[in-house]
């Protein structure tokens, strides 16, 4: 299935929910978080993460393969009065300096990296003891729920789409980094449910990889005109409260060894 996010744009930055408070103060408690810091964001979309960094004054830098998602990235920036550097570049090739970071994210994206290779780019980016935040926000579906039933509806669209039936854990991402050379790795999660309107929901699946991203026009169409019929019979209630999970892996780039002084 080929993935082009760029196409989705305009509804992933007006319909995509961002990571919540809780996220970024569990985060604080962990002393990741600490205002001047400076922090890189990969696969940084329209900008969702990192704008939250930004709000609580870390120095940010988004970088995305996409030069629209950067576009509409700065244009969120400027309505939120952020500032925020922008660069479009790969997360397993940045481009950018050794050790020009203290903190490396990536939201919800890891899974389309080559994440050995974005593992290593990050211990080169990161200074010593620096860390790095893998975190997911992922819609989780449970029996008969709306979650359920849109996922349903994404494959009955799109047969090449694989990534229904997760439950927002992401233990993989510990192996990945492990063998990235990182230490100290810890994990967190909770649930909570997201409030969407009938109209953002469908602007949220629309902006996915299994519809707006691999879908033509047409077909993304047809989809939609089913999920709002769906809606309006099985989930009439609106706002809808659509289940998610939240899960983050934090790790620490090794510290350089001091050399030992020579005997006496």
């Amino acid at each position: 299935m080929e993935i082009e996010f760029g196409r989705t744009s305009g509804d992933y930055a007006r319909h995509r929910a961002g990571f919540p408070d809780r996220f970024y103060d569990r985060l604080a408690a962990m002393n990741v978080l600490r205002a001047g810091i400076r922090a890189l964001d990969l696969g940084t979309g329209t900008g969702t993460l990192a704008r939250g960094l930004a709000r609580r004054g870390l120095e940010v830098t988004g970088l995305d393969r996409s030069a629209e998602m950067i576009v509409q990235a700065r244009s969120l920036d400027a309505e939120a009065r952020v500032a925020t550097r922008y660069l479009v570049a790969s997360a397993e090739q940045s481009g950018l300096p050794d050790r020009s970071f203290d903190l490396v994210t990536a939201g919800q994206c890891w899974h389309w990296f080559d994440r050995a290779r974005a593992a290593l780019e990050a211990r080169r980016l990161l200074v010593p003891g620096g860390r790095i935040v893998i975190a997911h926000f992922d819609w989780i579906p449970l029996a008969g729920n709306v979650v359920d039933a849109t996922e349903q509806l994404i494959m009955k669209h799109n047969s090449a789409w694989r990534l229904n039936g997760g439950i927002g854990i992401h233990p993989a991402w510990l192996r990945d980094l492990q063998e990235g050379g990182f230490q100290n790795i810890e994990t967190f999660s909770f649930d909570l449910d997201v409030p969407y309107s009938h109209e953002a929901w469908r602007g949220r699946i629309r902006a996915s990889a299994g519809v707006g991203a691999s879908l033509q026009p047409d077909q993304v169409a047809r989809f939609d005109d089913e999920l709002r019929v769906t809606l309006a019979a099985r989930f009439p209630s609106d706002p809808l409260a659509v289940f998610h999970r939240v899960f983050a892996v934090i790790a620490t780039s090794p510290q350089v060894r001091q050399p030992q002084e020579a005997p006496a």
